[in-house]
């Protein structure tokens, strides 16, 4: 029974198989989950869809395949009763064995043949995925000296990895080897010692984050805008309700909650911002669903708040709460990360002022909430302290003019600055 890469997405064409979670051998029961996958949109489990016996593993991990792929073999009862059946055939058919068995031999023979690699000094059967490849080209390793513990001696990512860690251990290893390459040895340990430095290997996630941004700026043609808004009375209305929100909710309330129903809002009434560049026509899209940027190391998740402008303050402080636990914990399912059509992320968390962020792909637009800084400002020709904040905006300018950015940076702007005490209804 074939297991294959599962769609965890609409626009989801690929997925890189980040961890086995089963080895071969291992028994399974319907559902259990057998390998973490990562996509640009989502980090999920891929459940088995039958019980059964891991028969082979055929993706490596590290590897990205396309959607439909077979990741691995599995084995079910039926499968186990219909090689008992062909079994006894073949006892039946004494001719019929000989024959499979030498041509078997003959493939054998032609396979050592065609492959060089594959003879009576080589630790593995010769074959060799691109990963097992780059990594043993990378560090100088010859292949045919690797024992292979993947499935019938195949080389797997670990074997190569744990030769690395035994070649760094050992430098002396190849001191035995022609002069020349010792001499070209020497000199590039001359190198790293007078230019210190380290590699770090480009994982599942980092290699999907790496690509979807490739992709927005290669396709999109970027503009930005950035306004300024006084946030006082926001700041004064949050402080009013944020002790007795956290005692009776659990949650805090941010003011990441407020621009997030603030840009809701503005979204409802300037609705090509919530659309995307759909080859030969704009797509406008009815639901308001927003995606926030959430960091965990070096990982980057955009989970989406779905239908945001329907929902109150609270309802907002909750999702983000929600979202964000799921997130650091790596507990998001593919419904949290789908379906974004604008995003806000929330840069003032760590001290930005202005920055320009690079659209999520194709949507139309991203918002950069800044820093909420005090700042002396020029009221009726009097200086006063006010808790001001920059909105920064990208836009896609296949879709959108300054007209258009212009006027919703404007709405979104008069909304943070109207949020006060005597009349914000948070929840």
């Amino acid at each position: 029974m074939e297991i294959k890469m599962p769609k965890l997405g609409e626009s989801v064409h690929e997925g890189t198989i980040e961890q086995w979670l089963v080895s071969e051998g291992d028994t399974i029961d319907e559902y259990d989950p057998i390998c973490e996958v990562i996509t640009d949109k989502v980090t999920a489990e891929v459940p088995s869809t039958y019980a059964g016996t891991i028969s082979k593993i055929v993706v490596e991990e590290g590897e990205t395949i396309e959607v439909g792929e077979v990741i691995c073999h599995l084995e079910t009862e039926e499968d186990a009763q219909e090689t008992s059946e062909q079994e006894t055939s073949e006892t039946k058919a004494p001719d019929v064995q000989e024959t499979t068995e030498a041509k078997h031999s003959t493939e054998g023979i032609q396979e050592t043949a065609e492959n060089p690699a594959v003879n009576q000094t080589a630790k593995n059967n010769g074959r060799y995925s691109p990963v097992v490849m780059r990594l043993a080209s990378e560090h100088d390793l010859d292949l045919t000296q690797i024992e292979g513990t993947g499935f019938e001696g195949r080389v797997t990512k670990k074997d190569v990895e744990q030769a690395i860690n035994q070649e760094q251990q050992t430098p002396s290893s190849k001191a035995d080897q022609p002069s020349a390459q010792s001499t070209s040895q020497s000199t590039t340990q001359q190198q790293a010692t007078s230019n210190s430095q380290r590699s770090i290997p480009i994982d599942g996630v980092r290699k999907q984050i790496a690509k979807n941004m490739v992709t927005s700026v290669t396709e999109i043609p970027h503009a930005w805008m950035m306004i300024e808004a006084d946030a006082t009375s926001l700041v004064q209305t949050r402080n009013h309700y944020k002790a007795q929100f956290k005692a009776q909710e659990g949650y805090n309330l941010t003011y990441f909650a407020f621009f997030i129903k603030a840009v809701a809002e503005g979204l409802r009434a300037y609705p090509l911002l919530n659309s995307s560049w759909q080859g030969s026509e704009i797509v406008v899209h009815d639901d308001i669903n927003i995606s926030i940027a959430v960091a965990d190391e070096n990982k980057l998740y955009v989970p989406v708040i779905k239908h945001a402008d329907e929902k109150s303050i609270k309802g907002i402080a909750r999702e983000i709460n929600t979202l964000a636990t799921k997130a650091r914990q790596h507990k998001l399912e593919t419904n949290d990360m789908q379906g974004g059509t604008f995003t806000v992320n929330n840069t003032g968390t760590f001290g930005s002022v202005s920055s320009m962020g690079i659209i999520n792909h194709p949507q139309a637009a991203i918002l950069q909430v800044e820093s909420i800084v005090k700042k002396p400002v020029v009221i009726d020709n009097m200086i006063a302290i006010r808790d001001m904040v920059n909105l920064c905006l990208s836009i896609d300018h296949r879709i959108l003019d300054g007209l258009q950015a212009g006027r919703f940076m404007q709405f979104v702007k008069d909304k943070i600055e109207s949020y006060a005490v005597e009349h914000t209804n948070i929840y």
